[in-house]
């Protein structure tokens, strides 16, 4: 059983309610739009951070991080892609990897629109966590965390870090 803490966008802010949760987790994902080194470190300190970088992100965040992240966590194939788009309205390039192989879950950011969503054509689960950040146009800060316990995914929960004012 791994306990994921799913964050995207932050845009250069983390706080100690992003740490907190952080800590709570086996493995923390980042859906691109780190927006500094410090983010990254700070998380990196506390569990395993895998990710994508954003279209925000530096030459240097870009040389740590894939635009494409695909990895097996427990028995689930995970995609992360920060552009991806969602079921239905896929980026091209989200279209060509998951017509490649379909993962089980499909992870993207940049909307800063928190979506769950079932993919019924690819049978894949698409989240996107919402926007962690202060900037951009969202007003409640997002994040989710769920478990993967073998090959199912469970325990889905949508955490509000509050508004960004």
């Amino acid at each position: 059983m791994t306990k994921i803490l799913l964050l995207s966008d932050s845009h250069s802010y983390i706080d100690d309610r992003i740490l907190e949760y952080a800590n709570q987790a086996d493995e923390i994902w980042h859906g691109g739009d780190f927006g500094s080194m410090e983010v990254i470190e700070q998380l990196e300190k506390i569990k395993p951070l895998k990710g994508v970088y954003g279209n925000i992100d530096n030459a240097k965040i870009r040389s740590e991080f894939p635009e494409v992240n695909r990895f097996l966590c427990e028995s689930v194939e995970v995609l992360m892609i920060h552009i991806g788009g969602y079921p239905g309205k896929y980026t091209p390039l989200a279209k060509q990897e998951i017509a490649e192989k379909a993962p089980k879950l499909f992870i993207s950011g940049h909307s800063h629109i928190l979506k769950v969503m079932f993919d019924q054509k690819n049978n894949l689960l698409h989240l996107n966590p919402g926007a962690c950040g202060k900037q951009g146009w969202h007003k409640m800060r997002t994040m989710m965390r769920f478990v993967i316990d073998g090959a199912e995914i469970k325990d889905l929960e949508v955490i509000e870090l509050g508004t960004k004012f």
